[in-house]
């Protein structure tokens, strides 16, 4: 994340020496293991998703301005793995952008990594913006939920066992007050002919960000077993089925989906 149009307050909060490169993949493994969101992949967290995740600058944006639409006074938003804490941020700006819609409401970030905690309350620290925020090290299928009007899921789901994924959903929409809403970004997949276009796509996206082939190949090894995507149709049929009354999918790049659900 170089620039304040790539990643929001979050950049802007950033040194340069902050900003390390993702160099992880390399050198070549002779065993590559499963990818876990330690102390490594936190240091160089902000350039691997903007060179992985095509659109998640937009997805950071957005999620802000959805924040300050569906807000409620006195109410709760929850960003359930924030990792350094990027949505938070955005939220807490459209939030305090809402006015009083958005009082005395309070922002909560979750994440089960210390690593990215102990990074993002660098970040909530230096930001200007006074609505309340909060962040907890913690399991975010256990984490008590209350009172919610906004809560993100950005690009998390895909990492949770996916028959723990309905009750995670479920436990939301529970806590999530009428007219409130959940902002869901997901990596899908699809039939086998646009599969291969879409990841065609995505590669090349890689590339033209500077992954070598051995990164690439290397990334895929660790993470396959690790994310496990679903359809569009599993989504918006489960998002349903937890509660939610409307599902729209407000954003896509490539692979990449961003869904609004409303109570």
């Amino acid at each position: 994340m170089t620039t304040s149009r790539d990643s929001g307050p979050l950049a802007d909060d950033m040194t340069d020496n902050e900003q390390q490169a993702d160099n992880i993949y390399q050198t070549p493994l002779d065993d590559v293991p499963g990818f876990t969101f330690d102390g490594a992949v936190a240091r160089v967290f902000p350039d691997m998703i903007k060179r992985s995740v095509p659109g998640y600058a937009e997805t950071v944006a957005m999620s802000g301005i959805i924040a300050g639409r569906y807000v409620q006074p006195h109410s709760n938003l929850y960003d359930l793995g924030c990792s350094l804490g990027a949505v938070t941020l955005a939220m807490r700006h459209g939030v305090q952008a809402a006015g009083e819609s958005g009082m005395h409401s309070h922002i909560v970030g979750v994440d089960n990594s210390a690593s990215m905690i102990e990074r993002a309350q660098h970040y909530i620290a230096l930001d200007e913006a006074s609505v309340p925020v909060a962040l907890a090290c913690a399991d975010i299928l256990e984490y008590p939920l209350n009172n919610a009007s906004v809560t993100a899921l950005n690009f998390v789901l895909q990492f949770i066992e996916p028959g723990q994924r309905l009750a995670l959903l479920s436990r939301i929409a529970s806590a999530t007050l009428p007219g409130g809403a959940l902002i869901l970004s997901e990596k899908i997949c699809f039939d086998p002919w646009e599969q291969r276009m879409q990841d065609e796509l995505h590669l090349d996206f890689k590339r033209a960000n500077g992954y070598s082939e051995l990164e690439i190949a290397q990334k895929r090894s660790a993470i396959e077993n690790v994310l496990i995507p679903e359809t569009h149709e599993e989504h918006v049929e489960r998002l349903r089925s937890a509660g939610f009354s409307r599902v729209i999918r407000w954003y896509q790049c490539f692979n990449f989906v961003s869904y609004l659900a409303v109570k």
